[in-house]
């Protein structure tokens, strides 16, 4: 009986802390549609969170590619005078970057909704 009460508090706290991490995400990053995000993305610092080979098999035409385990190391090529719009493969990795640039000063925060298998637009890959 006592493991039953620890595994549902166990569970009770990680439903909490989902809840109000998706609460914070919402209210530091605005999630884009894609039309949004095209409308917008090429007046902004256009940011691909992904790892380097997810990047060079296709990436949306004018990203750059700052991996969110980079992201820490390499705040200084982000200008946070400037919009910066953020995306990943499916939109989890990206909101946990607007998480850290955040904490990190940065205002203007964007991503694309769905992340990169929801764009339907121009896209670039390394041959």
């Amino acid at each position: 009986m006592d493991t039953l009460y620890f595994l549902v508090i166990v569970a009770g706290a990680i439903i909490i802390y989902s809840t109000v991490m998706w609460l914070y995400q919402r209210r530091i990053v605005k999630s884009l549609t894609e039309d949004q995000f095209r409308e917008g993305y090429r007046k902004a610092q256009l940011i691909d969170v992904r790892e380097p080979n997810e990047y060079d098999a296709g990436h949306i035409l004018g990203a750059r590619n700052i991996p969110l385990s980079q992201l820490k190391m390499r705040l200084k090529e982000i200008r946070p005078d400037k919009p910066v719009y953020l995306y990943c493969q499916s939109g989890m990795r990206s909101g946990r970057a607007a998480q850290l640039l955040n904490r990190k000063g940065y205002k203007d925060l964007s991503h694309l909704q769905g992340g990169f298998k929801k764009w339907s637009g121009k896209v670039k890959a390394k041959k």
